[in-house]
């Protein structure tokens, strides 16, 4: 017992702890009470470790060891949680992972922005107030061809807003294969019972006709079609469904407004890359009157949702109470500015748009890059590296059948399993998220920057077992 006393007394204090010379650095730039509470944290480890009657804490005694154990934990604490890491998946729009990165130009607008004050709602040539929706949208009509333009916060903010403006307390009439469940486990028929529309199903689940959406139509209550691309899956064989220009033709026959949640806003055709998904400009061309899609899939910029379509549909949306909820922010705004900017160049929008090139990278591109990371490797390695074909894909819930033509660098070794493989790399700063396929862990070289090679090549290098 005299022995566990000593010990006790023998504890490092909490002041002479932070005097010390060692953290003199953390408490310059990092908050007081955080390194005080990793000081805190450390010294009640020992003292628990003493009255449960382990065996003398190396620390205790050793006071590098301990400073070490609090600069570990400062570190630790101090991090940001939420950070930069390299996405060697071959998922180019990885939810989990913040879906898709922003061009250079549009990440420097939102630093630039973000750093000052700006003109977010002030009219320069007026001087006075101005919308902040001025930004984009007249831009974002120039790119896609319509009328008028609205940003909200995501494309569940931009269903709701839409249903709410055009559809309060009427029906809206939707397919019911088309009734889809968007990441989360949100579900738009839950979306449309909050915005206060009436969800009207026609049809069946693998087969819907025109004359079913016809037969639905009640002169009183029915206020919209509503179509939804089936984005995130497709159904196959025995189906029939009704093209966007179809449901026009019959909207315009019974003056009720054509809705098309397009969901992942593709700008540009990518048929010639295997990705077969409905461009937002076609979807004006047939006439749609409101259209809507999100910011950070297939379009390639921050979380968004953009509302496009007839003025007589977009202007009411602007002025509705739902609008201030899901108004969009200022830095989301520069990026959007800056993004639909690039997309006046078709041509220079697919190789300034990180999603964009990524996808349209071809194989021998991909080779190519694969061939460069190994070249940075040393020769003597604990691993097993080899260059092999892969298939990569979309992801982001958009163009669930599309099977991208890819290569990957793959790693395994004779000490180590796939799994603590794959492990470290996560504990790796950045982190590299990889996939384990065949035993082996595959580094995906599709939605491997450039910028990730060097980091990649450091980390394989010293990468050492548990």
């Amino acid at each position: 017992m005299d022995n566990k006393k000593e010990r006790l007394r023998s504890l490092y204090k909490v002041d002479e702890a932070l005097r010390d010379e060692c953290l003199i650095f953390f408490k310059e730039n990092l908050p007081y009470s955080l390194v005080a509470d990793c000081v805190r944290t450390e010294i009640s480890l020992l003292r628990d470790a003493i009255i449960n009657g382990e065996d003398c804490p190396p620390a205790l005694t050793d006071r590098r060891l301990f400073f070490q154990q609090v600069i570990r934990r400062i570190k630790r604490n101090s991090a940001p949680s939420l950070q930069r890491v390299i996405n060697a998946t071959g998922t180019t729009l990885h939810t989990n992972l913040g879906r898709s990165p922003l061009s250079q130009n549009a990440a420097e607008r939102v630093v630039e922005t973000a750093c000052s004050y700006s003109t977010l709602e002030y009219n320069i040539t007026k001087g006075k107030r101005g919308s902040r929706q001025d930004h984009v949208e007249s831009l974002i009509c120039r790119v896609t061809g319509a009328e008028a333009a609205f940003v909200v916060n995501n494309n569940a903010a931009a269903t709701m807003l839409v249903l709410a403006s055009i559809a309060n307390n009427r029906q809206v009439i939707v397919s019911r294969g088309e009734l889809v469940e968007i990441g989360g486990s949100f579900r738009i028929p839950d979306i449309m019972e909050l915005s206060g529309a009436v969800l009207k199903e026609v049809g069946a689940t693998n087969k819907t006709r025109l004359s079913d959406y016809a037969h639905a139509i009640d002169d009183e209550n029915t206020a919209a079609l509503m179509k939804i691309h089936t984005s995130n899956y497709h159904i196959v064989g025995f189906t029939e469904d009704v093209s966007l220009c179809q449901l026009k033709e019959l909207g315009t026959e019974y003056s009720l407004p054509v809705i098309y949640d397009i969901g992942s806003g593709l700008l540009t055709d990518l048929k010639t890359y295997g990705i077969s998904e409905p461009t937002v400009p076609d979807a004006v061309k047939a006439g749609a009157d409101v259209i809507l899609f999100s910011g950070d899939k297939l379009l390639g910029g921050p979380q968004a949702g953009i509302i496009i379509g007839k003025k007589a549909y977009i202007e009411p949306m602007k002025n509705h109470p739902l609008a201030r909820v899901v108004r969009i922010d200022k830095m989301t705004l520069c990026a959007l500015e800056a993004l639909f900017f690039e997309y006046q160049d078709i041509e220079k929008a697919t190789q300034k748009i990180p999603v964009l090139q990524t996808l349209t990278s071809s194989p021998d591109i991909l080779h190519d890059r694969a061939i460069r990371l190994k070249k940075q490797l040393p020769d003597m390695t604990p691993f097993h590296i080899e260059i092999e074909p892969c298939e990569d894909c979309v992801g982001g819930g958009s163009a669930p059948d599309a099977h991208l033509a890819g290569y990957a660098l793959t790693l395994h070794s004779d000490n180590l399993s796939a799994e603590q493989i794959e492990n470290l790399f996560r504990k790796n700063n950045p982190p590299i998220i990889s996939h384990i396929r065949q035993d082996k862990v595959w580094l995906h070289m599709r939605t491997i920057m450039e910028r990730d090679i060097k980091d990649i090549a450091a980390s394989i290098s010293h990468l050492k077992g548990p």
